[in-house]
């Protein structure tokens, strides 16, 4: 792979000389080679390869070169880099002939399974779902553009990483001489598997015993952190905004010389997965419940997360020091939502405590170690680290950190790590005290800083051999994401694409997220999913971590959306160009004032609703011809009153003949502005005078009514 393959996702340009400097070898033999393939290199070796074109390109150079061979064949061809060419029709006699037609082995690289497939096959092609017009070419054989210039006759449009529909894929199979199956294709003979070596978990000799992990839940502001900051002598709260905890935290007391591992999570609604994820990693959960408030949604759903992942209950009823506390009311609770505290002969310990006096936390912590020693946990210090992302977030001086927490084995400084797509060898560890640590043992929640990118909360953690077994597990898994997302989201055909333009001109207001961490973006792009969207839906267009860049002003600038930002700060010189090309900027600490605003500014996007208000009806008794102008007809106001400017309906014999407005009124010879219910007058319609004696004029006015979601 080329050096500056990393540059190019960044939108830097690949030229010929760049590939001759790469590989030792003339310009010259670059382009010759590019011509080969229906590249054209016009302007010699500052030709700029077609965006389009990259990845192939790099592919083929580097098969044609054995970019990537075995070290003893690349330690063969030194004495041929140092004659300072390698001579490519030579190379490619040696593989086998032309690229495309060759053996299954190219420049000693195996080729994709689809190629080889195709290759054994004779002549079907096996392919997966979706069909991508690069891996199509490839296995039958063909360049790129030709295939497009074939599909653009069958009337569809796609680019060279684009997939394409069943149909035409089949239709270009047929025409090239292939019968295309779609599946999976079928996988090559696996090598004999060497003797299993026993997993250091399977010796009960390397288990010990570790600290529980213990997830506080409940509903938000019953009292959570307040516990575990009289627990641990801190005060996280304090810094929290609006005093509620908005992320998921994690940190170690010691209880009796026994270690306890604590994990927050937020009680807002908006916080749901960061919940159902806290839940999930946990050994116990405490549930905090108010003593004066008792069960609340958040409290309920918390309760549900911890059922269904099977782990052992401890309600803890805080604020107990409170004048209307009611302890027995969360027992009552408890027992209408199917937990029984033992108190009541049930199984489930309840513990009263206030996080303010103190009161009760010994005994909460005892309750803890005990539920702990009854589940027996250990773990196998001596294996390979195994655990899960917690939070993860852009932090500056450090980069890409993740907050994580090891379920087995030992971490390591410099160990090499992957997170989702995401890999990297940690440079520093940091406990929860902010201390650098060389080890985090199981159990323990410490920082990771080193990774390639800010990965998923809820990813795995996993340990790799080496940096590039790392680097190629996480290229796989962004291949597979992108080629899912490609199935799914796809445009086939133009009627696709007219269908699809069409269904955009729905109302819809654009908005892109910035948060200091993922789970708090993941949240509030959860939150907008769930708004009600009948009238106009909230379309998040980009979710990321860090502070507001000149980056995401152009991106709203080109989607006309606004920029929400969560506990993040806005890099200097972006506000200005923010008002220059008038893009909203609106920064946010407290999640619940974020959905409010967003919600009213969706109302606001709306049109509002019109009401039509009855104000009265009036009878025509007699038309009266007038010497200049139209003619008025002479009425009687039946009820309510009539309005000069106000919406006018004559009806006759209960059809609607006429609806416009009323221009004037007269009472006697006296123009008036109103004239009330039980007196005559004469009313002149707006460019309408074929009225009869007998019509019924209904007089009304239209309401305009805020938009509501």
């Amino acid at each position: 792979m080329l050096p500056q393959q990393e540059d190019l996702k960044l939108g830097k340009i690949l030229k010929v000389k760049d590939i001759a400097k790469q590989y030792g070898v003339p310009a010259k033999s670059v382009i010759e080679e590019l011509a080969g393939q229906g590249i054209e290199a016009d302007d010699a070796e500052n030709s700029v390869i077609p965006d389009d074109m990259i990845e192939l390109v790099e592919m083929y150079f580097a098969d044609l070169y054995d970019q990537d061979s075995e070290p003893a064949a690349a330690a063969d061809k030194k004495p041929a880099k140092k004659g300072g060419k390698k001579p490519p029709a030579g190379r490619r006699e040696e593989h086998g002939g032309d690229r495309g037609k060759g053996s299954p082995h190219k420049g000693g690289r195996p080729q994709p399974a689809a190629v080889s497939s195709a290759r054994a096959a004779g002549g079907k092609v096996t392919l997966p779902a979706p069909i991508i017009v690069k891996a199509l070419a490839e296995a039958v054989g063909k360049k790129p553009n030709e295939l497009i210039t074939d599909l653009i006759k069958l009337g569809e449009l796609a680019g060279i990483n684009q997939p394409i529909s069943e149909a035409n894929a089949r239709k270009l199979c047929a025409s090239y001489g292939y019968e295309l199956e779609i599946g999976a294709a079928p996988k090559p003979a696996p090598a004999p598997a060497a003797p299993a070596k026993p997993k250091p978990e399977d010796n009960p000799a390397n288990l010990k015993e570790r600290p529980p992990v213990v997830t506080f839940m409940g509903h938000v502001d019953h009292g959570k952190t307040s516990l575990q900051d009289a627990v641990r002598h801190t005060h996280v709260t304090a810094q929290e905004a609006g005093a509620i905890t908005q992320h998921i935290g994690a940190s170690t007391v010691t209880h009796n010389g026994k270690p306890i591992t604590f994990i927050d999570t937020p009680g807002h609604a908006a916080f749901t997965n960061m919940r159902a994820r806290g839940a999930n990693l946990t050994d116990i959960v405490v549930l905090v419940v108010s003593a004066t408030e008792g069960f609340k949604p958040q409290t309920v759903e918390a309760m549900n997360h911890a059922k269904a992942a099977k782990v052992p209950i401890i309600v803890a009823i805080n604020k107990i020091d409170l004048p209307e506390a009611d302890p027995d009311k969360i027992l009552l609770h408890m027992q209408q939502n199917g937990l029984t505290s033992e108190d009541w002969g049930g199984d489930v310990g309840t513990v009263r405590v206030s996080a303010k006096t103190g009161q009760g936390l010994p005994d909460l912590l005892d309750r803890i170690l005990l539920e702990a020693e009854i589940l027996e946990l250990k773990a196998n210090p001596k294996r390979r680290a195994a655990g899960a992302v917690l939070e993860a977030q852009m932090e500056v001086g450090l980069g890409p950190t993740a907050s994580v927490l090891v379920q087995d084995g030992t971490l390591h400084v410099g160990d090499t790590i992957l997170c989702g797509e995401h890999y990297g060898r940690i440079r520093t560890l940091i406990n929860d005290k902010g201390e650098r640590v060389k080890t985090a043992g199981p159990s323990v929640p410490v920082k990771v800083v080193g990774l390639s990118g800010v990965p998923e909360a809820g990813d795995r953690l996993e340990i790799f051999e080496s940096e590039k077994a790392a680097r190629a597990e996480a290229q796989e898994r962004v291949a597979a994401k992108r080629g899912n997302m490609l199935a799914t989201s796809a445009i086939a055909t133009a009627e696709d694409l007219f269908s699809k333009l069409n269904s955009n001109n729905q109302n819809s207001l654009n908005i892109i997220i910035k948060s200091d961490v993922k789970g708090s973006g993941e949240a509030i792009a959860h939150s907008l999913a769930e708004l009600p969207h009948e009238k106009i839906k909230a379309e998040v267009v980009a979710n990321a971590v860090g502070p507001i860049s000149e980056n995401d002003i152009s991106l709203a600038a080109a989607t006309n959306s606004i920029v929400v930002g969560f506990h993040v700060r806005v890099n200097p010189g972006v506000n200005e160009m923010a008002k220059k090309q008038k893009v909203e900027i609106r920064l946010y600490s407290i999640i619940y004032e974020l959905l409010e605003d967003i919600t009213d500014a969706l109302a606001g996007k709306l049109e509002p609703e019109k009401r039509e208000k009855p104000i009265g009806e009036a009878k025509i008794l007699q038309i009266i011809e007038l010497s200049k102008g139209p003619k008025i007809c002479g009425c009687m106001v039946e009820s309510g009153s009539v309005r000069v400017g106000a919406k006018a309906r004559v009806r006759r014999d209960g059809d609607l003949i006429y609806n416009g407005e009323v221009a004037s009124l007269r009472r006697f010879k006296d123009d008036v502005k109103e004239v009330k219910a039980g007196l005559e007058c004469g009313i002149r319609l707006d460019n309408f005078a074929d009225f009869l004696v007998n019509d019924e004029i209904e007089i009304y006015e239209i309401e305009l009514k805020k938009a509501t979601l």
